[in-house]
């Protein structure tokens, strides 16, 4: 460290404590980086990397931003997954002695950033932490710090189910321990794509006892406290917005995991980053940010109390039938600005005088908006009416303090209104007084000298002067002006009356100017006090806002209000895909029926490619959804069980990211939804076993269903190429076969979109590449292989479990035989010992103990020895 330069030597102390971050070291006007935060800045901004002389005989790199243009920097670095440390001078450099004093204010990052384009207006921005304790129990806390949203929860179990509430809530950082298990924070990076961040302290702090009162599990209280060290530490501010920890328990909403979520398109799409095409994008018609991210949270966590969906039911059907109100409800919602960030913004100290004029235009329209829902006349809507709080102290206060048009700024003047201060008043009517003043004198020597052009000016350096043209200088009386600054074109005068004037207008203009910054911060001090009032209007406005969104969707779309039952009964009448149905405009969708029932719980789909069978498995998926979160459903009726958990494996999509192959996801898919399922969940599994050799896709298609069947009784819907798997109806008593159906005419293939009873009589592959366009020749090639084949084909024929042989009077023996057609059948003179070998462990096979990985493994094995 001696060899550097004291300033450098300061800053390379400062930036040991934030290693992890890029420092902004302020010099002057300048936020300035060094060494390799300087190399590493100027190539992700895009700014010049120069050098500085540091003490040694190599100049130091270094690069900087301006100060007053620093935040677009600081967001863009923010965007790329990057931390800040804002360090700033924290001494006045004229009482300093030596190297001024600077410290670090805030350390910026990608969950605590509280404004700009990182931060969407509709979304929440999570910071998350998570404590592990012993026996696979977790204590997972997050906060939206722009929000002030606090919520706690304890998850039992894997560190999967760890990993899909941190998707779920899409946090974008996590705080852990830092001796926590290496393996689980790569794993929070792959899934999650969020920033990792690491914190020690989790002990109890008087000043956190507000939000964490309620906190009295092990696993909540550590995990809470640890973010709130955190944020204390990296802030370095009032923290006063932060609302008391709300607990929830996972098994108090649907369980819908990670891949599910792609799957179905909920939140984010598939492809792009463009929210059209999701369920979201569809049911969003909110008129508020807020009303929009409570959307998002309920889509995210559907509900599975029957009474508590009923209850949203009720209002949106309030809303429907109130159509005038709806409407005017919305334009009154259009001038609500965002309350919950607006707070957040004046307890953390960044708020503007323009802020508190969207806050006072806000609580303007909350009366309104009561009437407007009391007048509804029901006890719901009088509920939300009377937690609606209108603030009037606080909107008065606002209304007489604040300018209408206030600038940007605050300390540049112009935001507390006339007659608020006295003393301002005062300064104020000095400062005009004394501009007018100078009005005066100008008009009155221009008519004593005679020279029209003569005029009174100011600059920061002179002050007030009299300027006349070199021309007419000869036209001035002799002693008239004292001379005090000569031009090119012209000379500058002033008089002992106008430097009177000047610092007269000048202390009062400075003096007005302080005391508003004063004035305005003492105001904001006082909006502090109704945080928590401003914060349950707000959320009560965002259930009406989400009330009128559902109630519009429902109505323009034609959407039925669902029932819900305990019993094993589904019936979907008329069913649309609700986000396929809008993209489509204007062309005719196909609704299809789903009827399911305690004697009907696996449906068993076939039909050829582009059919529609994927679109119809989704669209049943995504009624249930809309359904638990409240909303009216696409169908023209519909009767539903509320399901605990839904689990999806539709598409094929490598993971690249950990290696994995297209097989390899869709066995992990499938693993997670036959572990994790109970009866009550809905499994849509489509074209399973397609990402292996035929034989072995339908013997592990086969063995899934057989255990959906058996061991779990979850409602399934199985979608398939197998047409060979259309027999298990006849086997199994609870499967049922449904297609989609196609027709040829005049040999081209034409889609019905229609789901009917029974099994797909063809599959219809080589149509479906025809309508794709490929070359003729291929096409007709491609008939003569498939009528060769099917010649040779050996049927493959479904067989029952060993057991239900047993109970059908079959013999293990036929049992061993049609197991064998999943391989070439060997001759009986070339049947060696091996061989023998190979059907004896045939016989002693448990399916109904194996998983399908284990299934494949088996397979796998028996068939390189019968190869041998």
């Amino acid at each position: 460290m001696g060899q550097y330069t004291p300033m450098i030597q300061q800053y390379l102390k400062i930036k040991a404590e934030y290693q992890d971050a890029f420092l902004f070291f302020r010099l002057g006007d300048f936020y300035e980086m060094f060494f390799e935060d300087a190399i590493q800045a100027s190539q992700e901004l895009e700014i010049t990397l120069t050098s500085r002389d540091g003490g040694t005989e190599e100049r130091i790199p270094m690069c900087g931003v301006p100060y007053h243009s620093a935040s677009g920097y600081i967001e863009t670095l923010i965007q790329k997954g990057y931390k800040v440390a804002i360090c700033e001078q924290t001494e006045d450099p004229k009482q300093a002695k030596g190297v001024v004093r600077r410290e670090v204010v805030q350390l910026i990052t990608p969950g605590t950033v509280m404004e700009g384009k990182g931060i969407s207006s509709k979304e929440n921005n999570y910071i998350a932490a998570v404590s592990n304790a012993e026996g696979q129990s977790f204590g997972l806390a997050y906060t939206d710090l722009s929000t002030g949203e606090n919520r706690v929860t304890n998850i039992k179990g894997s560190s999967d189910l760890l990993l899909d509430e941190l998707a779920s809530i899409g946090a974008k950082e996590v705080i852990a321990d830092p001796d926590e298990d290496k393996e689980l924070i790569r794993q929070i990076q792959n899934r999650c794509q969020a920033v990792i961040s690491f914190e020690e302290e989790f002990h109890t702090k008087e000043e956190f006892l507000p939000v964490i009162q309620d906190l009295h599990i092990k696993e909540h209280q550590d995990s809470a406290q640890r973010l709130l060290h955190y944020l204390k530490k990296t802030q370095k501010r009032s923290l006063d917005h932060l609302q008391p920890f709300v607990i929830y328990e996972t098994h108090q909403h649907m369980k819908i995991d990670f891949y599910s979520k792609r799957n179905l398109e909920i939140t984010e799409p598939i492809r792009g980053t463009d929210k059209k095409g999701t369920l979201v994008w569809l049911l969003d018609e909110t008129a508020t940010a807020m009303g929009g991210r409570l959307l998002r949270q309920w889509i995210d966590k559907p509900l599975v109390s029957k009474t508590e969906i009923e209850k949203r039911y009720l209002l949106v059907e309030l809303f429907i039938e109130h159509y005038f109100e709806r409407l005017d409800l919305q334009e009154l919602l259009k001038s609500v600005y965002d309350l919950e960030r607006l707070a957040g913004r004046v307890a953390f100290g960044n708020a503007n005088a323009r802020d508190l004029i969207q806050l006072k235009k806000s609580l303007l329209q909350i009366p309104s908006i009561r009437s407007l829902i009391k007048g509804m006349e029901h006890d719901e809507t009088d509920r939300l009416a009377k937690k609606l709080d209108p603030c009037e102290d606080l909107a008065e206060l606002l209304e007489r303090a604040v300018a209408e048009h206030p600038p940007i700024s605050v300390k540049e003047g112009g935001i507390i209104k006339d007659g608020y201060h006295v003393e301002l008043d005062e300064l104020r009517d000095a400062s005009r007084n004394g501009k007018s003043w100078i009005a005066a004198l100008e008009k009155e020597e221009r008519e004593k000298t005679g020279i029209k052009s003569l005029k009174v000016g100011y600059n920061r350096v002179f002050g007030y002067y009299i300027e006349v043209t070199r021309a007419n200088v000869k036209n001035l009386e002799e002693g008239r002006y004292e001379r005090k600054q000569t031009l090119a074109n012209a000379e500058r005068f002033i008089t002992p009356e106008l430097k009177e004037k000047e610092a007269l207008i000048l202390q009062a203009d400075e003096r007005s100017i302080e005391l508003e910054y004063e004035l305005f911060l003492d105001l904001r001090d006082r909006v502090k006090a109704f945080i928590p009032r401003l914060q349950q209007t707000a959320k009560i406005i965002s259930e009406i806002d989400i009330y009128q969104s559902f109630a519009t969707v429902s109505e323009e779309r034609h959407y039925v209000k669902p029932h819900l039952h305990f019993t094993r009964e589904l019936v979907v009448e008329n069913g649309r895909h609700p986000v396929v149905e809008k993209v489509m405009g204007s062309q005719e969708y196909v609704p299809n029926d789903c009827r399911m029932d305690e004697d009907k719980e696996i449906l068993l789909i076939t039909g050829p490619n582009m059919s529609g069978k994927s679109t119809y498995m989704r669209q049943v998926a995504l009624t249930a959804i809309m359904a638990q979160i409240g909303c009216f459903v696409p169908a023209s009726q519909a009767k539903l069980p509320i399901f605990d958990q839904i689990f999806t494996r539709i598409g094929a999509a490598d993971d690249l990211i950990s290696g994995q192959s297209t097989f390899m996801v869709e066995m992990l898919e499938a693993k997670n939804a036959i572990t994790n399922a109970t009866e009550n969940s809905l499994i849509l599994f489509d074209e399973i076993g397609r990402g292996t050799s035929t034989y072995d896709g339908m013997a592990l298609a086969q063995a899934i269903i057989e255990y959906i069947h058996d061991e779990i009784g979850a409602k399934t819907l199985f979608s398939t190429h197998y047409h060979e798997l259309t027999e298990l109806e006849q086997k199994l008593a609870h499967v049922s076969n449904v297609h989609v159906s196609a027709v040829e005419q005049q040999g081209k293939l034409v889609f019905l979109h229609k789901v009917k009873k029974g099994p797909a009589d063809k599959s219809y592959g080589i149509h479906v590449a025809e309508l794709a366009e490929l070359p003729h020749k291929l096409i007709r090639r491609a008939e003569e292989i498939l009528t060769e084949l099917e010649k040779n084909e050996r049927a493959y024929q479904p067989s029952a479990t060993p057991e239900k042989a047993l109970e059908a009077g079959e013999s293990p023996s036929n049992e061993v035989q049609e197991q064998l057609t999943f391989f070439p059948a060997p001759k009986e003179s070339a049947m060696d010992k091996q061989g023998k070998k190979v059907l004896k462990e045939i016989e002693n096979l448990n399916l109904l103990e194996m998983t399908p990985l284990e299934a494949m493994n088996v397979l796998f094995s028996l068939q390189k020895k019968v190869k041998k």
